[in-house]
C-alpha cells in the first residue's frame, strides 16, 4: 500500500506493544522451529514451544585451541549464567545411555569418537530438562566441520559462538604448566593460577599429552579444522584475543554472550537524552533527526513556540515566562502530549531532551505512555561544562556567536563589544549543574537499561556511540 496516499493511522499503543513484549522475534522464533523440526500438527507444538518459554535462554558454542582456557571460560560462565555445561567428558560418562556407554567404548580404544555418535550424544543431553530450561554452553564442540553440519541438520544452532585466539608460542608454554584437579575438574597453572589451598595443591594432576611436540601437534590439526567450522557461525561468532589474563577474557565472552543480535524487527525510536547543561544534548538530538529523520523534541522550545504563537496553553505560559519562574510540570506534560500525540511523532519515533529534569517529572512521562525505549546519559566532567559555556559570547551588532578560547572574535573591536548571556554567568551554569546532579541518581535508577556516554569528547564521536546504541538490541542483563 502506498503510504503516502493511504497512511497507516497506527495507534501509539500497539508498535509499543510489540516492542516491549518482542513480538517480532517470538514469531520468528517460532516459524524457525518449525521449518526446522516440521511437525505433522503445527498447533500443539507451537503451544508446546511457548510452554517452554526458552527463546532466550543461553546456548554458547566455545571454541579455541589447546591451551587456550576455553575450559575455564566455559565453567565460569556456566557458573554465571546457571547453565548446564557440556563437553566430550561428560557427555560419553552418562550412565544411563546406550549412546553414552558406546562411546565410552569407542573412546578408551581410539581416544577420539565418532562424529555421528558424538552429535547424538549432544542431541540426547539437550533433550534433557535442564538444557531446554536453563540453557546450555558447548565446550570445544564443533571440533569439524562436518560435526558443524551435523549438528545444524538436527536444528541446533548456538545462539553466541566465541572463539579464543592467541599465538601458538604462547600456547605451548601455558600448556606445559597446566595441572588439573581431579576432583572437580578445574584446570589450575603453575605460573599464572596456582591455588592457594595446599590440600588442592597436593592433589594436582599432570593432564596427559602436554608435551611441546604434542601441544604443536594438536594446534596444526586445529587451525587446520578451525578455518572449516568458523564460516557456519557468518553472523554470530566473536574472536577474543586469550593472550591476556584469563578474568578479562571472561568479561569480554560474558558480555558477548548478553548482548542481543540485531533482528528484523519494525523499531520506532523514542530517544531520551540526558545530561547536565551544556553536554551537547541538543547537538546529539539535532544530528540523530537529520540522520534517521525522528522528530527532535526540545521541551524549552516547545514552551516558547507555544507563548510565541498565542495557543492556549501559551497563554498560560507566559507569566510564568515573564516572572521567570519553573513552568508547572502539569502544564509543561500537556504541552508535551500534544506535540508527542502528533502522527509524524507516532510513525517516525521522536528524540527528547530537556525533560525530564526530576523523578516526578519522569513517572509522569511514563504514566502518560511516552516509554523511551532508548536512554542516554552524557556525562562531562565539571571544569569542562564550565568551559564550554563561561566562555561562550554574542555579538550585539551581528547576531554572530563566538566562543572565547574555540571560536575567538577575529579583531580587538568586535571582542570589546562582545556580551555574555546571564544564563552562562558562572553562578547560573553550577546552579544548574547542582541541580542536574541532585536528580541524576533516581533518574538513572529508574531507567535501568540506559546507556551512559562520554560527551566530553569530539561531538562526533559521541553520535557514533548514540547511533550504535540505538541500532543494536540493548544488551540482557543477567544478574
Amino acid at each position: 500500500m502506498d503510504a503516502a496516499t493511504a497512511p497507516h493511522r497506527i495507534p501509539p499503543e500497539m508498535p509499543q506493544y510489540g516492542e516491549e513484549n518482542h513480538i517480532f522475534e517470538l514469531m520468528q522464533n517460532m516459524l524457525e522451529q518449525l521449518l526446522i523440526h516440521q511437525p505433522e500438527d503445527p498447533i500443539p507444538f507451537m503451544i508446546q514451544h511457548l510452554h517452554r518459554d526458552n527463546d532466550n535462554v543461553p546456548r554458547i558454542v566455545i571454541l579455541g585451541p589447546p591451551a587456550s582456557g576455553k575450559t575455564t571460560i566455559a565453567m565460569w560462565l556456566c557458573k554465571h549464567l546457571n547453565s548446564s555445561l557440556l563437553t566430550l567428558e561428560n557427555l560419553i560418562l552418562n550412565e544411563f545411555s546406550y549412546t553414552a556407554t558406546e562411546a565410552r567404548r569407542l573412546y578408551l580404544q581410539r581416544k577420539t569418537v565418532p562424529s555421528a555418535l558424538l552429535v547424538q550424544l549432544i542431541q540426547e543431553r539437550l533433550a534433557e530438562e535442564d538444557c531446554i530450561k536453563q540453557g546450555w554452553i558447548l565446550d570445544g564442540i564443533p571440533e569439524t566441520r562436518e560435526q558443524a553440519l551435523r549438528i545444524q541438520t538436527l536444528g541446533i544452532t548456538p545462539r553466541h559462538v566465541i572463539v579464543l585466539s592467541a599465538p601458538d608460542t604462547v600456547l605451548i608454554e601455558r600448556n606445559l604448566g597446566k595441572r588439573i584437579d581431579p576432583q572437580t575438574g578445574e584446570i589450575y597453572h603453575t605460573t599464572f593460577d596456582w591455588p592457594p589451598e595446599s590440600e588442592i595443591q597436593n592433589r594436582l594432576m599432570v593432564p596427559e599429552d602436554i608435551s611441546e611436540l604434542e601441544t604443536a601437534q594438536k594446534l596444526l590439526e586445529y587451525h587446520r579444522n578451525i578455518v572449516r567450522v568458523i564460516p557456519s557461525y557468518p553472523k554470530i561468532l566473536k574472536v577474543i584475543s586469550a593472550d591476556q589474563p584469563c578474568v578479562d577474557v571472561f568479561y569480554q565472552a560474558l558480555t558477548y554472550v548478553q548482548s542481543n543480535h540485531r533482528t528484523n524487527a519494525p523499531f520506532t525510536p523514542r530517544v531520551l537524552l540526558l545530561g547536565p547543561v551544556g553536554s551537547g544534548k541538543s547537538l546529539q538530538a539535532a544530528l540523530l533527526a537529520q540522520k534517521y529523520r525522528l522528530v527532535n523534541v526540545c521541551c524549552g522550545q516547545l514552551l516558547k513556540e507555544a507563548v510565541a504563537d498565542r495557543t492556549t496553553f501559551g497563554e498560560l505560559i507566559q507569566p510564568f515566562f515573564e516572572k521567570e519562574m519553573a513552568v508547572p510540570d502539569s502544564l509543561l506534560m500537556k504541552v508535551l502530549s500534544q506535540r508527542l500525540d502528533q502522527q509524524d511523532c507516532i510513525q517516525k519515533g521522536w528524540v527528547l531532551h530537556g525533560v525530564p529534569r526530576d523523578l516526578d517529572q519522569a513517572h509522569l512521562l511514563n504514566s502518560l505512555g511516552y516509554n523511551p525505549n532508548r536512554v542516554f546519559f552524557l556525562n562531562v566532567p565539571f571544569d569542562s561544562i564550565m568551559e564550554r559555556l563561561t566562555l561562550r559570547r554574542i555579538d550585539p551588532v551581528t547576531g554572530e556567536r563566538y566562543h572565547l578560547m574555540y571560536k575567538p572574535p577575529p579583531t580587538m573591536e568586535i571582542q570589546a563589544r562582545l556580551l555574555q548571556n546571564p544564563k552562562d554567568a558562572e553562578e547560573q551554569v553550577k546552579l544548574k549543574m547542582d541541580l542536574f546532579y541532585r536528580n541524576s541518581a533516581d533518574l538513572e535508577q529508574l531507567y535501568g537499561s540506559a546507556i551512559t556516554l562520554n560527551g566530553d569528547q569530539d561531538p562526533y564521536t559521541v553520535f557514533e556511540y548514540i547511533e550504535s546504541g540505538i541500532i543494536n538490541p540493548l544488551p540482557k542483563k543477567i544478574p
